[in-house]
């Protein structure tokens, strides 16, 4: 569904991606795991159309879209959830799913919004008891899920969740990453760039380590969670005897 070759992006002057590739099969949890500056969100916001490609390319269903507008890519079914939530603080939950559908709204695909909000509050019943309520009033884990519904509103093939976990309590987490299980298993295809690597791999089906800009390992989630430099770097020294 997505393959990268060879990509290099950055901010101006300042090139983060090094020559990155990868990619993700249809109805599969890939991760992303590394330190912070490593260029986990600078990739996802390159697929995003958000910075541009310096060079290399970003293939989407077999189409190249790297150059396109946030606006088109996200038409043509990749949401990202951006690191931070970002929605919209003055707008209700309500208001804030239903932007999530705008780009059906410009096109022929609007007739199921209804249903798809009913999904969303199905997914996350807190929600649809805030339903009225204004985004930037409620909870960090709150905010995460409306971050969520909001792009599964787009109806999107690849969703690209940007530290997901971040500032969140560990129930809430916990939380956070079955509904992604079950969104996979629902048949959704998951693009998961995360800090807490543990956790990550727990639901990922395959893994990258990605170091300064370059993926340096690679591999199921099972053989990244029994690899000796990962458990050190990313899981804690302690990792054996708290899985066992």
């Amino acid at each position: 569904m997505l393959k990268i070759r060879n990509l290099h992006s950055g901010y101006g002057n300042l090139r983060i991606l090094k020559g990155v590739s990868l990619h993700v099969n249809p109805g599969e949890i890939v991760t992303i795991i590394g330190g912070n500056g490593s260029g986990k969100s600078t990739l996802l916001q390159t697929v995003a159309g958000m910075i541009p490609v310096e060079e290399g390319e970003v293939l989407f269903k077999g189409r190249s879209i790297g150059g396109e507008t946030p606006e088109k890519i996200v038409a043509a079914g990749c949401s990202l959830v951006p690191e931070g939530r970002m929605i919209f603080n003055a707008m209700s939950v309500r208001e804030n799913l239903i932007l999530g559908a705008y780009t059906r709204f410009r096109s022929d695909r609007s007739g199921d919004v209804a249903s798809d909000l009913e999904a969303v509050y199905g997914m996350f019943p807190r929600l649809r008891e805030r339903e009225n309520q204004l985004g930037g009033t409620l909870s960090g884990g709150e905010q995460q899920m409306l971050a969520i519904g909001r792009a599964l509103m787009a109806r999107p093939k690849l969703m690209m969740l940007d530290e997901p976990s971040m500032g969140l309590a560990p129930i809430i987490v916990k939380l956070i990453f079955e509904e992604v299980r079950k969104l996979r298993d629902a048949g959704n295809t998951i693009l998961l760039v995360e800090q807490n690597a543990r956790a990550a791999l727990r639901i990922a089906d395959r893994g990258y380590v990605i170091e300064t800009g370059q993926m340096v390992l690679e591999g199921t989630s099972e053989e990244l969670l029994n690899n000796n430099d990962v458990q050190r770097a990313y899981l804690g020294k302690d990792y054996k005897s708290i899985s066992e």
